[in-house]
């Protein structure tokens, strides 16, 4: 079964420096690291010490409030370092990785005849569990819920992001097994969406596959949940990324943990921006300076540019990411640049600015916000490029004054931080909406649960 959606409303932000659809190794990471941040409310029991040798697939921490939920090493090696900041929250856990990796068993399992308990089960013991989200909040699903539906994008459209018809392909015995498997978990549908007959996700058994086209954000499993099957208050969904489905299969094909990575690394600051093969929680350098870069003050970011995280460049990647974007750093000012005619810049507005005179045209934006923060503007441009059915200025407000009716009542359960990106990029008062709806999502969390 086939079902096609067209999103009309958004904005392709087309930025130079598209990873070259070749595949090299990246290096061998000396290092490998865990950021707890990266798991939304989840607060981290140590299981073992500083020090302590550990195979690939070895609990580390497991979640306070659900000892259930663990977190497992991505490589083999030695837990070098145990970081803490404030109030000796744990902040990094550092693993210095060994020459080649060994891997815990945790067996085969046939997912078509194990029961929902015993992929379940396997799930959360070999450490995938982290890769299911739920929303609403989206944070890491509870264990013990049952989803109305899961959902998967295979369908990338946020600029720079890697390709993953070209990262899945050759991987559609893991994809079918991580499907089948998932299917098991809810007694609805698994949602599957591409963007081109292409994808290694086309033909595949125990989903029901679905046709997406339009402008970013058609891509973010947010846009199509709204169109597919929206998130009212009481119910839950799951959603996966594309490439951890591949992480998940291989547990079931082969009884092995394998973080494995293929990341794009791209952006206008690098000299051959392509794509490496890596580990989850790599250090960025050993691939970053591999293709070499063009200047000296740039920004390197730990997934797209719209929502990926600020590191060092020698940093780590993070848990969830499968792109590393190299922009300039936007830290010089334009003189009398709110008021000339602008050529080099993308916007939705046609006051001064000509990027839609040229919708194919590719541009090396840098990190400035060319401009301050400042109250709201009423300007109605993020309804143009904002595809769910709901008003994102009003729920933006609504997240600001902590007014839990009108987040309930304006759509709330229904969005993350991701699907408000796009009216960030273009918002002409500056405001963080990403964090406002983290913020957001966190009281609702915190007050209804």
């Amino acid at each position: 079964m086939s079902t096609d959606i067209k999103i009309r409303k958004g904005l392709n932000i087309r930025l130079k420096g598209e990873a070259e659809k070749t595949l090299s190794n990246a290096p061998r990471s000396r290092t490998f690291a865990i950021h707890p941040s990266d798991f939304h409310l989840i607060t981290p029991k140590m299981v073992v010490k500083e020090g302590a040798k550990l195979q690939a697939g070895d609990t580390i921490f497991y979640s306070k409030s659900n000892d259930a939920i663990k977190f497992v090493s991505p490589v083999s090696g030695t837990l070098k370092e145990i970081e803490r900041g404030a109030k000796r929250v744990i902040t990094r856990l550092l693993i210095e990785g060994d020459q080649q990796d060994s891997y815990k068993d945790f067996g085969k399992l046939d997912p078509a005849a194990a029961s929902a308990e015993v992929i379940r089960e396997l799930l959360l013991s070999a450490g995938c569990w982290p890769f299911i989200k739920q929303r609403p909040y989206d944070i890491i699903a509870r264990p013990d819920s049952e989803p109305k539906a899961i959902f998967v994008s295979g369908y990338t459209t946020a600029p720079l992001e890697a390709d993953l018809d070209f990262a899945l392909r050759g991987k559609e015995n893991e994809l079918q097994a991580a499907l089948t498997a998932l299917s098991k978990l809810t007694t609805g549908d698994v949602h599957v969406s591409v963007g081109s007959s292409d994808s290694p996700l086309n033909g595949l058994k125990d989903i029901t596959l679905h046709n997406v086209k339009g402008p970013h954000p058609a891509g973010n499993v947010g846009t199509q949940i709204g169109k597919i099957d929206p998130v009212n208050k009481g119910e839950i969904v799951w959603t996966i990324a594309a490439q951890d489905l591949v992480i998940i299969g291989e547990l079931f094909l082969t009884g092995k943990f394998n973080a494995e990575r293929l990341v794009a690394l791209a952006g206008s600051s690098v000299k051959a921006p392509k794509y490496y093969t890596t580990k989850i929680g790599a250090e960025v350098s050993t691939f970053v300076y591999d293709s070499g870069l063009d200047e000296e003050n740039v920004r390197v970011i730990s997934g797209n540019v719209l929502t990926g995280t600020t590191i060092s460049p020698k940093g780590h990647l993070g848990f969830y990411n499968n792109t590393v974007s190299v922009i300039p750093e936007g830290d010089d000012y334009e003189f009398f640049g709110w008021n000339k005619p602008i050529f080099n810049k993308i916007s939705p507005s046609r006051a001064l600015t000509f990027s839609w005179m040229q919708p194919n045209k590719k541009y090396a934006l840098n990190t400035n916000t060319n401009g301050e923060h400042r109250a709201f503007v009423v300007t109605g441009n993020y309804e143009q490029v904002f595809p769910l059915d709901i008003y994102p200025l009003q729920i933006l407000k609504a997240c600001m004054v902590a007014d839990l009716d009108q987040m309930e009542a304006l759509g709330m359960y229904e969005v993350a931080p991701e699907d408000f990106s796009l009216t960030e990029f273009i918002c002409v008062s500056k405001q963080p909406h990403q964090e406002i709806i983290r913020k957001g999502l966190d009281l609702m969390y915190k007050e209804i649960g």
